[in-house]
């Protein structure tokens, strides 16, 4: 499916706010409840909308730390990556877990109360993970931009 400039409206406007209704929506893009609602459930059907989720305030949770883990492993067979996948998809501090080329096999962005809560972080959790070789864990020291929104 190709998307056409109403699509990529349509898909701009959910991304900044997807609990708008439709008929808000519709509005928005310029385009009939209707004929919005049908692109809509297009576009949710071709999977070009994933999800629609609540975006949560960390630091509200007690979650300010924000702390960025490269990782290497011991080897790089398709079993060894299989089980570290598998571990550190269980890891709930874990927020994202990315593949790399470059001196890490994986970085890891997970979320922590502080220092010591990311301590017990890294001792429950993560030197158990599976074929892990060497960490490095680097703090972020503010968070200066950050968005969901992919470019369209």
């Amino acid at each position: 499916m190709q998307l056409d400039d109403t699509d990529r409206r349509i898909l701009r406007a959910l991304q900044k706010q997807g609990r708008m209704s439709n008929a808000e929506l519709s509005e928005k893009v310029n385009l009939s409840a209707s004929a919005c609602h049908r692109r809509v459930q297009r576009l949710e059907a071709e999977g070009y909308v994933k999800d629609y989720v609540a975006l949560l305030n960390a630091r509200k949770l007690g979650l300010a730390s924000t702390v960025f883990v490269e990782i290497r492993l011991s080897a790089q067979a398709d079993e060894v990556l299989d089980a570290f996948e598998k571990a550190v998809a269980r890891v709930p501090a874990v927020l994202e877990c990315h593949l790399m080329a470059g001196t890490a096999d994986y970085i890891l962005k997970v979320v922590a109360e502080d220092t010591e809560d990311f301590a017990r972080i890294h001792r429950q959790y993560l030197t158990r993970l599976p074929g892990v070789a060497q960490m490095q864990s680097s703090f972020a020291l503010r968070t200066v931009f950050k968005t969901t929104a992919l470019p369209l």
